[in-house]
């Protein structure tokens, strides 16, 4: 979906495919098929934009066989479909029963992540629509906090100045801007805006910036005005933003409430959770170790990395961060002029939502995805962006 913001510029609208993870390109191609032109048709629409998730299996298959890569364009040609961005941050298994740390392996230390993301980029540049010149990856924040020392560090930060040099090079040779975002998650080296503003002032390269989610945004309790003020001081690009809700607990010291985020508490995937004290963030890697006794305080709001579809917020006692979502939002596109222009849906815990709220097939999936879509149409024009054919 694209929109005219008021200076012009065009603003792009996605949603993230990782919620149909799928590991292969055949897999993705059913992906187009099978979920995203029905989520299009549901909307209206004779375009809708995806943000592509493409594992290592297939961003391989795209990057080294350019039949495939036009099969793909093709493809979504046809299906009525562009892709202005893609979700670099899994490398692999992102659909599998239990993902939890793995997601985050391989860091930037290891040579499978430059490689990967370079990859992406390539497939990128060959994916955007005819009168688009300018795509965006995001990608992990480096590294699992637990996982980085001073050594893997620098190796680091040399992978994503190799990574810039190999964007200046993509574009020079097609004309197509590519920039990748880093995307800060609790628990992670960078796991606020905050500390994104070290290794990228350091780096000092337009191509490499953060991916604002505003999940994790909420996560952290930072204020979204606060941290993107802080962006733009320090000139660290916002290449894109996932637009993203989080679990909130207003009175997680109530058995009730505790109960009720309990349900919340699943296999699959890993569920950071905070509080905000006088003293400082304090938290816990899994939601299910919040509520184990005494190892979060209890005497302020609890949120967890758990997103929660935008247009339904959980059952009281719980809500969501759906608000911080909307301060981000006017502070991103609300202004003279756009801090970004790649604007993504990403839901990706539909199936890992408690068995009652989950959807029951393909059809209440699509309807789901196009209700989240509706409601962050409605709040762009809400903000006076105008809605394009």
């Amino acid at each position: 979906m694209r929109f005219r913001h008021p200076d012009g510029s065009t603003v792009h609208l996605a949603y993230c495919t990782n919620v149909h993870p799928a590991e292969t390109l055949d897999g993705v191609l059913a992906q187009l098929r099978d979920h995203c032109e029905p989520v299009r048709r549901l909307l209206g629409r004779d375009r809708l934009g995806i943000g592509l998730w493409l594992a290592k299996d297939a961003a391989h298959a795209l990057v080294t066989d350019p039949s495939a890569l036009r099969g793909l364009r093709t493809e979504l040609d046809r299906r009525g479909l562009e892709v202005v961005t893609l979700n670099g941050f899994p490398y692999e298994g992102f659909g599998a029963e239990k993902v939890k740390y793995r997601v985050y392996r391989p860091d930037w230390a290891d040579p499978e992540r430059l490689e990967h993301t370079t990859a992406l980029a390539r497939v990128l540049a060959g994916l955007l629509p005819d009168d688009v010149t300018d795509g965006t990856v995001s990608t992990l924040p480096l590294a699992w906090r637990t996982a980085y020392d001073p050594g893997r560090a620098e190796k680091a930060h040399a992978a994503l100045v190799t990574l810039a040099e190999r964007l200046d090079a993509l574009d020079e040779l097609t004309g197509r801007s590519i920039r990748v975002g880093l995307e800060p998650e609790p628990g992670c080296v960078v796991e606020t805006t905050a500390d994104a503003l070290t290794p990228l002032t350091a780096i000092a390269r337009d191509r490499v910036g953060v991916c604002v989610d505003t999940c994790h945004l909420a996560t952290s309790f930072e204020d979204p005005h606060t941290a993107l003020d802080a962006l733009a001081a320090a000139r660290v690009p916002v290449v894109k933003s996932q637009l993203s809700a989080a679990l909130h607990a207003e009175h997680p010291h109530l058995p009730e409430v505790r109960a009720a985020l309990a349900a919340f508490d699943e296999p699959r995937f890993l569920h950071q959770t905070r509080t905000s004290t006088a003293a400082g963030l304090r938290g816990t890697d899994d939601l299910g170790e919040a509520l184990d006794a005494d190892a979060l305080p209890d005497s302020g709001p609890w949120r967890a990395h758990f997103h929660v579809p935008l247009h339904a917020a959980p059952a009281a006692p719980l809500t969501s961060t759906l608000p911080v979502l909307k301060a981000a939002l006017t502070r991103l596109v609300g202004g003279p002029h756009p801090l970004t222009r790649h604007l993504e849906v990403e839901t990706y815990t539909w199936q890992a939502l408690p068995p009652e709220l989950r959807p029951r097939g393909r059809t209440q999936l699509a309807e789901g995805i196009a209700a989240e879509l509706t409601l962050a149409r409605d709040l762009l024009t809400d903000l006076g962006l105008k809605e394009l054919p």
